[in-house]
């Protein structure tokens, strides 16, 4: 069986890595978790951190299959729509994006433009879905907790997981945003350690341990069943469920949740322009 060839890109200002995955016996690649970067006080987009993708994509000669999400980012905005119009791909999703959609299309009140159906996306993948990048064969894990719609993609001996599990010491995503739930990532998680030992595990994010003076992106399923500081082996679920709400209650909302959310669930693609031609951001007092 072949491996993916995996090469990663960080954006330090988000804590999040985004990945171009290889088949080595065709050329054909993956993008998984773009980032658009976005000064908030400003209102400004930038392509850095997409251009430095397509710049490894056309220097490599690969050609894009995927632009894929592990999920709706809370903390960064895709740069998945300018990706596809670059490099071209197909964009794909967990299918319970349109539980995602009507939970914060509500919050929003976003109008009668903005689909529920995740039809912004080509592909909604359901639990044991498969898609090819080249000769590759993905398989699609369903691993909610975080958020209803969260996936994890395994490519041969890699596995791409999302806001499931941070670096050991760092131990595990959050679980209250809407939709999430702590019992429900328990379980997600041990469906990922259920994997082979020597998988190897890419992260969407990484905020330095204590200690710790890197910025890493890649453990495996054998050390985090035995060094994850909140779910290694023998923490059982009512003590994990306990661990993760009490922790939950102290954590701040992160930074570009408002405008993350609004553009994600629409697959990347900003609001459309009001009357004046000028597209706008909402934000809704109070409610977080």
């Amino acid at each position: 069986m072949s491996n993916p060839v995996v090469t990663h890109f960080f954006d330090e200002l988000t804590n999040t890595f985004s990945y171009v995955v290889q088949d080595p016996a065709s050329r054909a690649c993956a993008i998984l978790d773009s980032v658009l970067d976005f000064d908030y006080a400003a209102g400004r987009t930038e392509v850095r951190s997409a251009g430095a993708i397509i710049d490894f994509i056309e220097r490599e000669g690969l050609g894009v299959e995927w632009i894929l999400e592990t999920h709706v980012h809370a903390d960064h905005l895709s740069a998945a729509p300018y990706l596809h119009d670059k490099l071209g791909g197909k964009t794909g999703i967990g299918a319970r994006i349109t539980e995602v959609q009507e939970l914060f299309g509500k919050v929003f009140n976003a109008g009668t433009e903005f689909s529920r159906d995740g039809s912004q996306f080509d592909r909604l993948f359901e639990e044991g879905d498969t898609f090819n990048i080249g000769t590759l064969e993905g398989r699609v894990m369903h691993t909610p907790g975080h958020t209803p719609a969260c996936l994890t993609y395994v490519v041969g001996d890699a596995a791409f997981i999302g806001d499931t599990l941070f670096m050991p010491d760092y131990g595990t995503a959050r679980c209250d945003f809407p939709g999430g739930d702590a019992r429900s990532m328990y379980r997600s998680i041990h469906k990922v350690l259920a994997l082979s030992p020597e998988t190897r595990l890419f992260l969407c994010h990484d905020y330095k341990a204590p200690g710790r003076e890197e910025y890493q992106h890649q453990t495996s399923v054998a050390e985090q069943r035995a060094h994850n500081v909140h779910v290694h082996e023998g923490i059982g679920e009512d003590e994990f469920v306990k661990m993760r709400t009490e922790r939950d209650a102290m954590l701040d909302i992160p930074r570009l949740i408002v405008p993350s959310v609004q553009v994600n669930m629409r697959a990347g693609h900003m609001p459309p322009p009001e009357d004046n031609g000028q597209v706008y951001l909402k934000v809704p007092i109070n409610r977080f």
